[in-house]
């Protein structure tokens, strides 16, 4: 993928090439601040990383980043790499327990914490055995024991400087993963991950261009934002469009309004809200992406319909760094996940290990490519477990049919067993959204009084009034009508929200603990 393996530093590749590409006045990022050039932004990336030097942080230690998207996400995580330590993005979300877990396990010497994000995140910086700087971005006054990051990037040089002679095989960044399942793992990727995803599908898939103007509401902390919002742009030069704040159908359609988007990434609850409000002006629009879960039920159709564009579905995964199998444009199949991603293989194996050939057969997915990490930080044995040769279990179940496409059957973990037969909680999830009344819903095995699992639902609808007993009944025939008998949900709960992950993953065990 990368003809140079020594050395070689990413910074070079996402930021510095645009100067002599002749970029330096063009826009590459709009944030609440306003316009910023590529000029501007190489001069942010040097003085973050002029910042770092300066306080003495070192290659190879990590920089924990707990920012909101704003330019200076992009500057931190580029100028810390500059350096030749190792940003590691989180999300803004978590709670302070959860922070200093990460902190701790990742050994971080330094974290970048936006001024807003302060007051929660401080308890998560004390008694941290190795950290040794506290930057707070934004900040008037920086709370006692905190350097101002903004103070300490103005003092720093902007004038060019030679990035740390990192080969593409050198850990460069971690994520950690989302944790719906269990404790967030730190997954460590490597110097070449990030232009790889950005070739193989920002550009071999999306069709990236130069004169795009993109925005994702997901956001730069996780695998999905970081590559929609920041290494596919800067990639090929475009512009991006960051919001700080929580992605609504009001604010996005904000930002809409004020800037000619023309590439979309969003996840299937978004655009299913999007749907229930008020139409955003998407005149720009060429496409759209989703990721974080599988697009269910006529979103696809109702949005093609409200917007004349396709709504791209894929899977990816924190591990593998982006999306490794996709539905492209000019090919867009409703219910399915796509074929893999070139440059990526996948196959399915049944429960002994054993390679799934045929057509219409439930497997659990693995894939193969250039983008899998190093390892899980620290996580010997779940790393000996997930990465098995130069393949990944993804962990998700998902059938093949006669034209090679992929679609989704829910994760490994969530397949019910009901009457001896295994059944996907997504298929009925599918012919719930199916449903005009429905927004989303969640199916979870649930014990009736013998015992037995049979499926039970977790239901959004469109409108909270309609939750009553004839609602439960017009559900429960829908499915009737669309499934086998076996498959429709024994029970309905109606709920305001299904909890998530930040990427978009309904955290299902939490239905099954309520």
């Amino acid at each position: 993928m990368i003809d140079a393996p020594h050395p070689y530093n990413a910074v070079d590749h996402f930021i510095e090439r645009h100067l002599r590409e002749g970029r330096t006045d063009a826009v590459a990022y709009v944030d609440d601040a306003g316009q910023h050039s590529y000029g501007a932004l190489a001069e942010r990336v040097r003085r973050a990383a002029g910042a770092f030097a300066a306080a003495g942080v070192e290659a190879e230690q990590r920089v924990v980043i707990c920012m909101v998207d704003r330019v200076d996400f992009v500057a931190t995580f580029f100028g810390a790499m500059s350096i030749g330590a190792i940003p590691v993005p989180v999300n803004t979300l978590l709670t302070a327990e959860d922070v200093g877990f990460m902190l701790t396990d990742s050994r971080a010497r330094a974290v970048v914490i936006s001024a807003e994000l302060w007051e929660r995140m401080a308890p998560a910086v004390r008694e941290q055995p190795h950290l040794r700087h506290v930057f707070v971005h934004e900040v008037e006054q920086p709370p006692e024991g905190t350097v101002s990051l903004a103070a300490a990037m103005a003092e720093a040089s902007p004038a060019p400087r030679t990035p740390y002679p990192t080969s593409s095989d050198d850990p460069a960044f971690w994520l950690y993963s989302s944790g719906s399942t269990g404790q967030p793992k730190g997954v460590v990727h490597l110097m070449r991950d990030l232009e790889a995803t950005a070739r193989l599908y920002g550009e071999g898939v999306l069709g990236i261009r130069e004169d795009d103007v993109v925005f994702s509401a997901a956001k730069l902390f996780f695998a999905y934002g970081l590559g929609n919002g920041m290494t596919f742009p800067l990639h090929v030069g475009a512009t991006t469009v960051l919001l700080s704040g929580r992605p609504t159908p009001a604010s996005v359609g904000k930002v809409f309004a004020e800037n000619p988007i023309t590439i979309f990434y969003g996840v299937p609850t978004l655009y299913a809200a999007m749907l229930a409000t008020e139409p955003v002006n998407a005149d720009s629009l060429r496409t759209c992406v989703s990721a974080g879960e599988a697009l269910v039920g006529d979103l696809l159709e109702r949005w093609r319909e409200q917007y004349g564009v396709d709504i791209l579905d894929g899977i990816g995964s924190t591990e593998l760094l982006h999306i490794f199998l996709s539905n492209r444009p000019g090919d867009v199949k409703p219910g399915v996940t796509g074929k893999p991603v070139p440059g990526y293989e996948v196959k399915l194996v049944d429960e002994v290990g054993d390679v799934i050939d045929a057509a219409e057969e439930v497997g659990e997915l693995w894939v193969k490519g250039p983008t899998i990490p190093a390892c899980y930080w620290n996580q010997r044995a779940k790393s000996l477990a997930t990465f098995v040769g130069p393949w990944a279990r993804t962990g998700d179940k998902y059938i093949r049919d006669e034209g090679g496409y992929y679609r989704y059957a829910g994760r490994a973990d969530d397949m019910l067993k009901v009457g001896g037969i295994w059944v996907s909680p997504f298929e009925i999830e599918a012919t719930l959204a199916a449903h005009p009344d429905v927004l989303e819903a969640a199916v979870v095995g649930h014990e009736d009084a013998e015992g037995l699992v049979k499926p039970k639902a977790f239901v959004v609808l469109t409108e909270t009034a309609k939750a009553a007993d004839a609602m439960r009944d017009a559900l429960k025939a829908h499915c009737k009508a669309h499934l086998a008998p076996y498959k429709y949900p024994r029970w309905f709960d109606f709920v305001n929200e299904l909890p998530k992950t930040a990427t978009g993953k309904i955290r299902r065990f939490k239905l099954r603990e309520g």
